[in-house]
């Protein structure tokens, strides 16, 4: 596309350039993970629990304060992807996790 093209943007009832159209399609697709404070979580981050939570599956309930080392996101805003000794594939609500 060439600075000449435009593009009617829906949400702001506007006319703008392609390229400004193309870096804000971009800059929507980042998910941004809040936890239960609203403090940003990004990969790598350590949580802690800030609720007991019983584990399905496994048979085992994670209490508050256990700490959640390394955690992975996984493009949906309320879920992030995280291991625990013992339980594989854990998923966790960020509505139950603070970042430490």
């Amino acid at each position: 596309m060439s600075d000449d093209d435009y593009i009617y943007d829906e949400a702001s009832g506007e006319w703008i350039s392609a390229t400004d159209a193309a870096a804000q399609q971009g800059a929507s697709d980042v998910v941004e993970v809040r936890d239960a404070v609203g403090n940003l979580l990004a990969d790598g981050d350590q949580v802690t629990l800030i609720k007991d939570l019983t584990v399905k599956g496994a048979g085992q309930t994670l209490k508050r304060g256990t700490l959640i080392k390394s955690i992975r996101l996984t493009g949906d805003s309320q879920e992030i992807d995280c291991r625990y000794e013992g339980i594989k594939g854990l998923v966790l609500r960020a509505e139950f996790v603070r970042k430490r």
